[in-house]
């Protein structure tokens, strides 16, 4: 589904990911590690098209992605889910979940306004897929409060909710059990196995090492910009260059990056 070749960013004279090679299958979990600094976040950028890289080809699907926009991507099926909440305050919580499906949309600005049958008609759907998001992540009850009123953990579940009324087919969590308590990570950790079981693609950014290998089929592991080491979660850790990275000098080098 998702093929990197030779992907390069830098900034200034530092390299954040570099000559980096990915692929990822349909219906895969992969996870993606490595220290602080390593180019993780920027990759996921890179990805969704939040910024554009300045060498390599990013193929989704068959078709090559890393000159189209966001909006496009996210047409296209992929979603991501940041570190922080990026939610809107001022709105409930399904209203939250109904913006994520506007990319899947038909009507337009003029629609929207005259509001004909067919937007209506279209509104209701969106409302009704929206609520079924939140019933997958277990906030259906929640569903009418406003959305800054959540705790941290519902917050994270709700920006779930938003990625999945997209319909994504290729879903990037970017550090989603940052300052999660253990119950939280739990749960949050079951719903991102439900996700994988159900068929969607996902790629995950972790500080939790241990969430990961207990996720992941297959694991990226990244440090100062480039790959590593790729394979499975028992391979990967006992691998001396990851080892070297967590806890030797490469840890020390990333940290200063």
């Amino acid at each position: 589904m998702l093929s990197i070749t030779g992907l390069s960013k830098h900034f200034g004279g530092v390299y954040a990911n570099r000559d980096i090679d990915l692929d990822v299958a349909e219906g895969e979990l992969r996870g993606v590690i490595g220290p602080n600094g390593a180019g993780k976040s920027t990759l996921f950028n890179l990805i969704a098209g939040h910024s554009r890289p300045d060498a390599g080809a990013i193929v989704f699907d068959g078709r090559r992605i890393d000159r189209l926009p966001p909006h496009v991507r996210a047409r296209l099926g992929i979603a991501i889910v940041f570190q922080g909440a990026r939610l809107f305050p001022a709105m409930s919580v399904l209203e939250n979940v109904m913006i994520g499906a506007h990319a899947r949309t038909r009507a337009g600005f003029l629609a929207a306004a005259v509001r004909p049958p067919q937007q209506r008609r279209e509104e209701r759907e969106t409302r009704a897929y929206a609520a079924e998001c939140l019933e997958r992540v277990g906030l259906a009850p929640w569903a009418s409060r406003p959305a800054d009123g959540l705790p941290l953990g519902q917050q994270r579940r709700l920006q779930l909710a938003r990625a999945l009324a997209g319909r994504p087919r290729l879903l990037l969590l970017d550090e989603p059990a940052s300052g999660l308590r253990s119950t939280e990570r739990a749960q949050l950790a079951d719903l991102v196995r439900e996700l994988g079981a159900a068929g969607t693609t996902i790629l995950l950014v972790e500080h939790d090492v241990g969430l990961v290998t207990s996720l992941a089929q297959r694991i990226t592991v990244l440090d100062l910009g480039q790959v590593i080491a790729d394979g499975t979660p028992a391979e990967v850790t006992t691998d001396p260059a990851v080892v070297t990275a967590y806890l030797g000098t490469g840890a020390t080098h990333a940290a200063h990056q």
